[in-house]
C-alpha cells in the first residue's frame, strides 16, 4: 500500500482505539475490521491485531483500576481457562478462506453487540460469579480470541453484564486486563507469526496508544453510546466484506 494509505490506516486505528478503549476493550475487532476494508492479507491482521492490542489494554488496565473500576476476584477464574486456550487458539493456522468466515461471523457479532449494547444493563442484584463457571466461559473465549486474534472482550463484557456480575464500568476494567492477558498468550501461542508483523507496525502502535489515552480518559467519566452504535454498523459492514457479501 502507498504510504498515505497507511497513515490513513493509521488515522482509523486511533479512532478505533478511542472508541473502544472508552468500554475497556483494546479495539482487536476494529483493527481487523480497518484492516480487511484496506485489504491487509489475512496473515498479517492477527499479529497485528494482537500487538496494537497489548499496547491498548495496557493502558486502560492501568486506567480504569486506577478510577477503581477493577475486581480480580472476578476476572481471575476467566483468565486462568482463557489464557492456555488463548495460546493453543494462537498456534492453529487456518487457510485464509476459512480464517475470513470466521472473523467475519466474529465482526457481524460485535457489531450487533456494539448496536445493542445499552440494552444490556443488569437486572439483578451484582453477585459474584461461580468460579467453575468463569472458568469453563472463559476456555471458551480464549480459544475463539486466539483463533480470531481478538482479546474476548466484546465476548466477556455482555456476558459478565447480563448475569449481574459487575457493573458497566467495572466490567470496562476488568474485561482490559483479560484482553490484555489472552492477547499475549494468543501472540505467543504462534511466535512465528511475529514474522508476519508489517513495517508500518511502530506508526499503528503509537497511534492506538494515543487513541487508547483519549478514550480511556473519556471512558472512566462519560457515555459515547451512539457512537459505540456508529462503530457497530463500521463492525458489521468490515464483517460482511470479509465473508464475501460484497
Amino acid at each position: 500500500m502507498p504510504d498515505t494509505v497507511h497513515i490513513l490506516l493509521a488515522v482509523c486505528m486511533f479512532v478505533g482505539a478511542a472508541l473502544y478503549s472508552s468500554v475497556g476493550h483494546a479495539g482487536a475487532s476494529a483493527y481487523i475490521a480497518l484492516m480487511a476494508l484496506f485489504s491487509v492479507p489475512p496473515a498479517v491482521m492477527r499479529p497485528t491485531a494482537l500487538t496494537l492490542n497489548i499496547f491498548v489494554a495496557t493502558i486502560a488496565s492501568y486506567r480504569y483500576a486506577q478510577a477503581g473500576y477493577f475486581r480480580w476476584r472476578v476476572v481471575w477464574p476467566f483468565l486462568l481457562g482463557s489464557l492456555p486456550f488463548a495460546f493453543i487458539g494462537g498456534g492453529i493456522q487456518l487457510p485464509g478462506e476459512y480464517y475470513r468466515a470466521i472473523v467475519g461471523g466474529v465482526l457481524i457479532l460485535a457489531g450487533l453487540r456494539m448496536l445493542w449494547a445499552v440494552h444490556l444493563y443488569a437486572k439483578r442484584e451484582i453477585h459474584d460469579p461461580p468460579i467453575w463457571l468463569s472458568v469453563l466461559i472463559g476456555i471458551g473465549i480464549g480459544f475463539l480470541s486466539g483463533l480470531t486474534g481478538t482479546g474476548g472482550g466484546i465476548f466477556l463484557s455482555p456476558v459478565i453484564i447480563f448475569l449481574s456480575w459487575s457493573d458497566l464500568r467495572t466490567t470496562s476494567g476488568i474485561a482490559a486486563v483479560f484482553i490484555f492477558g489472552n492477547s499475549i498468550a494468543g501472540l505467543l501461542g504462534n511466535y512465528a507469526m511475529v514474522r508476519s508483523l508489517p513495517d508500518e507496525l511502530p506508526m499503528y502502535v503509537v497511534a492506538v496508544m494515543l487513541g487508547a489515552l483519549i478514550g480511556t480518559a473519556f471512558g472512566t467519566k462519560f457515555s459515547i453510546i451512539y457512537i459505540r452504535r456508529a462503530l457497530g454498523v463500521v463492525l458489521i459492514i468490515a464483517g460482511l466484506k470479509l465473508i464475501g457479501v460484497y
